[in-house]
């Protein structure tokens, strides 16, 4: 996928993305989501990166919290746009590692393992520095993400994601553990032909991302085992980790 870059996954799924995460469930885990950012947000305005087609941000902004974006992908940025409410959510497109945005935000938060989609070190540290210069003195940074497993991040996958009566569909995925770097490409075949959904991203274990947060002058404010506030522990699979300033700043 020599031709991957920043814009490539929102432009290949723009258009099945909200059925593809309806299918697995992932409007419910949405709903939830929104009800710990709205209580996360204070007077706001909150900022999601990477906004995509507004899964989180229209139900946050239900909730009476100001939300802004940003996103390199314009098809994405349609797709939130035509959906009720869409049109009234200030949305950059760009790219989230620089953050070319105005102003300061009493939240930014990027969920769904999206902060992966930097797939460099350099612009996940970058994206750190301009979240916190974005931040209000009391500001927090919220990063949803999955706990790597050592056990499976140097080997090729290949898995079945659904299949029904009319169509298939698998993904296969290569890792490189020096890199902590994944290509993957779901592969979705039916009446319509085969249709190829491409995925690459840098995967970072907690313990990184706490360091890029101190780079940036930030410090891990709480960490949870998921948006209902479950703990944090070894057995964990994901995290919601929320930063701020040391000491107000």
């Amino acid at each position: 996928m020599a031709e991957y870059d920043g814009s490539t996954y929102g432009d290949r799924w723009a258009d099945v993305y909200d059925q593809w995460t309806a299918r697995f469930g992932h409007v419910a885990d949405a709903v939830v989501a929104a009800e710990r950012l709205a209580e996360l947000a204070g007077r706001g305005p909150a900022l999601e990166l990477a906004i995509g087609t507004g899964r989180v941000a229209l139900p946050l902004a239900a909730r009476g919290v100001e939300v802004h974006g940003i996103d390199r992908s314009e098809p994405m940025v349609t797709k939130l746009r035509a959906k009720p409410g869409g049109d009234a959510i200030p949305v950059t497109v760009g790219d989230m590692a620089d953050l070319a945005v105005a102003g300061t935000y009493s939240l930014i938060y990027v969920v769904f393992n999206t902060f992966f989609a930097l797939t460099s070190q350099d612009e996940q540290v970058r994206c750190f520095r301009n979240v916190a210069a974005h931040l209000t003195e009391d500001g927090i940074f919220v990063i949803e993400a999955v706990v790597p497993n050592p056990a499976r991040d140097d080997r090729p996958v290949l898995s079945g994601n659904d299949v029904d009566a009319d169509s298939v569909s698998f993904q296969v995925s290569m890792r490189d553990p020096v890199e902590q770097r994944v290509r993957s490409m779901i592969v979705v075949i039916d009446g319509g032909g085969i249709r190829l959904l491409p995925e690459q991203g840098r995967y970072v274990w907690p313990s990184e991302l706490d360091l890029m947060a101190q780079l940036a002058g930030l410090r891990l404010r709480e960490r949870w085992g998921g948006w209902n506030r479950e703990p944090f522990t070894a057995a964990s699979d994901a995290h919601v980790s929320l930063y701020e300033r040391p000491t107000g700043g």
